[in-house]
């Protein structure tokens, strides 16, 4: 291998990791003429067109998207070779790539990076909380927070590390003036926040001696934020439907109280997802022995 071709192949990866020669360049200390000119040696050498530049975005090329995916893998390997040689220090290191549901993330895994960063002063964290699905292959990432039951998938690894349970609340000032509902069905005659993702209000669910009962009215109140819900129905606004993980100091505190509470549906599974590689690495093993760690005696939203 030529002495410059892996300083070349980093400058295009990161060129197509971050979207442009500006950024790539900011990232690896380089100038962006630089970025430039290894990126044009690469297609030089292999006699193909690897992206498709215009004024504001870079995009790959059929060739480009066959070579980045193999590429990308050695520097992962190279990465990982690092943080096993760390570990062996007794000292995980490297960039560990996470994504978890905003919420959720923001409330119960930004407190545990805290702690895993102060803990290995090697590491390095790159975290997106984001409520769209990430494809964790795809986009490059170690490990991602879901809620729900898996799917079948070879490429990836999943351990359950928690339940999410969803519950149905209100201040006690609306109940004082509305009345408590005792079934689902009463749901009707209340106002309601709804949870809209893709423009459609989350049904509410419930489970009943008839089976599986699902909620689908309209809402009093629709919104795509759960922390903005939580403080709609602290300020009386409605009975709104979330997991605990969002409600539960509330409940504790008596600032929100439970109703329907015989007719919760099913708890659903928070996992841990990460790639299925031969070794794991060093870092995603600290992350998780990190999480199982805090949460072996409850998690925090249930205690």
């Amino acid at each position: 291998m030529e002495p410059n071709r892996l300083g070349d192949i980093t400058a295009f990866v990161f060129a197509v990791k971050t979207g442009s020669f500006t950024a790539a360049a900011s990232a690896l200390g380089l100038t962006r003429s630089a970025v430039g000119k290894s990126v044009a040696r690469l297609e030089a050498r292999l006699a193909t067109r690897l992206l498709q530049r215009t004024t504001r975005t870079l995009s790959l090329t059929d060739d480009g998207r066959a070579v980045y995916e193999r590429w990308r893998q050695i520097l992962d390997d190279l990465e990982e070779v690092e943080a096993a040689m760390a570990v062996r220090r007794g000292q995980p290191a490297g960039m560990l790539k996470l994504t978890a549901p905003l919420s959720f993330g923001q409330r119960h895994i930004l407190p545990l990076l805290d702690c895993y960063l102060k803990q290995w002063p090697d590491l390095r964290a790159d975290v997106r909380f984001t409520d769209r699905f990430v494809d964790v292959v795809e986009e490059g990432f170690d490990i991602a927070i879901r809620i729900g039951e898996p799917k079948d998938d070879t490429q990836l690894l999943t351990r359950t590390v928690a339940w999410q349970q969803f519950v149905t609340c209100a201040a006690p000032d609306y109940l004082a003036a509305r009345g408590v509902p005792l079934t689902p069905q009463e749901l009707a005659g209340h106002d309601t926040i709804a949870f809209v993702s893709g423009e459609q209000p989350s049904p509410w669910r419930y489970q009943t001696p008839e089976g599986l009962h699902l909620c689908e009215g309209a809402a009093r109140l629709n919104m795509d934020s759960s922390e903005a819900m939580r403080e709609a129905a602290l300020a009386g606004v409605g009975l709104l439907h979330l997991p605990t993980y969002v409600t539960g100091n509330d409940l504790r505190a008596g600032a929100l109280v439970e109703v329907l509470k015989p007719f919760r549906a099913p708890p659903d599974p928070i996992r841990v997802v990460y790639p299925s590689k031969r070794h794991l690495s060093p870092r995603i093993r600290a992350f998780i022995d990190l999480l199982v760690e805090h949460w072996k005696d409850g998690v925090p939203w249930e205690r």
